[in-house]
């Protein structure tokens, strides 16, 4: 009582300790609590971790693709063969081409940017193209597919076991890849009737690779309808506003049982390490290389002359206020009438002598 000094003193172990109080912006001469590689990872509170370390949860993230951006993701490596294919098969179309303008016969131009016109499409990282967007996704799932290592699986996942439908599941469902129209025809069915947009698609895919990653299973054709309504059903709660329900899944597959939709939510969680975060450039990663599978796969988003119009379009859809700020009128500065204008009559200037 009145000494200066307590009889419990913390002292600091170290140079790199944090104390409890600089938490909360007491910061007390003579201590560092600057965030070096030494001691960015102690915790400021027993049992709460530092946000650095937050960041990489799970443990195994610097080997996650779908959670370091450092790192390509899985499909650009399922696809390599077929985009050699269709580079060759590009060479052989551009010699036809040749042949065909000697022969005076009109071949079919692709559109390239020049000094005075450049072509571009209203797909950005903010807002991508619905459609050409799912192709691309149906596009990844389907050289997934066709180009896995093993068939690896899950019983929440089969297909037989837990039938989308009252049709009777073929014999050879397991083993006939299904096409890429068949895929794409599959999400946008499920896209269109919950009304999901682009983003969910490119998350969708996020989703489906981390799951392929952490449980260490394979997408086949056994268990690719599950595996990507999964997929489908979180990002849709996560992305969206407005989140769809599961009985609402229901609905659109008549055939489900919302007890089987839970289920199959509640695994596919779990199998995730309930990890279903997607940092803004993981989902920049995911876009672009997207974008570089729809074009190897002569999927060409639609391209128009960049008008002055457009350009402000464009602009309008990377920024939150600029749409606001395209369709406001533009305010008219009112000027003033030879009739309506009061001049101020001019005073005569004084000479102080």
């Amino acid at each position: 009582m009145g000494n200066k000094h307590s009889c419990c003193v913390y002292t600091s172990p170290s140079k790199t300790s944090r104390k409890p109080q600089d938490v909360y912006g007491y910061d007390e001469p003579g201590i560092d609590v600057s965030l070096t590689p030494n001691n960015r990872s102690a915790t400021s509170l027993p049992g709460v971790p530092h946000i650095s370390d937050r960041e990489n949860y799970p443990e195994d993230s610097k080997e996650d693709p779908t959670s370091d951006p450092s790192l390509r993701p899985l499909f650009p490596s399922r696809s390599q063969s077929e985009i050699s294919k269709n580079h060759k098969n590009r060479r052989k179309s551009h010699y036809d081409n040749r042949v065909l303008q000697i022969q005076n016969v009109t071949p079919v131009l692709r559109k390239y940017s020049s000094c005075s016109t450049i072509f571009i499409d209203d797909s950005t990282v903010s807002q991508p193209n619905l459609k050409n967007t799912i192709k691309a996704v149906a596009f990844a799932i389907y050289f997934h597919i066709r180009n896995r290592e093993s068939n690896r699986t899950l019983e929440i996942f089969d297909e037989k076991l837990h039938p989308l439908s009252r049709d009777q599941v073929p014999e050879d469902y397991d083993r006939r890849d299904p096409e890429h129209k068949h895929i794409y025809r599959f999400v946008r069915t499920l896209f269109s009737a919950a009304q999901l947009t682009a983003e969910c698609a490119i998350v969708t895919l996020v989703y489906l690779e981390r799951l392929l990653h952490y449980a260490e299973i394979d997408i086949m054709p056994a268990n690719w309808k599950r595996i990507v309504l999964g997929a489908i059903l979180l990002a849709s709660k996560v992305w969206d506003d407005q989140a769809v329900w599961n009985v609402d899944y229901c609905q659109i597959l008549k055939d489900i049982a919302v007890e089987d939709m839970n289920d199959l939510e509640r695994q596919y969680l779990e199998m995730l390490q309930f990890n279903i975060n997607v940092g803004s450039s993981v989902y920049a990663k995911y876009y672009f290389d997207l974008r570089a599978l729809a074009d190897a796969n002569d999927l060409s988003f639609p391209l128009e002359p960049l008008s002055k119009d457009r350009a402000l379009k464009l602009e309008a859809m990377s920024n939150e206020d600029g749409v606001e700020r395209i369709n406001q009128k533009p305010t008219l500065i009112r000027s003033n009438s030879l009739d309506g204008m009061t001049v101020n009559p001019r005073l005569s200037v004084a000479i102080i002598s």
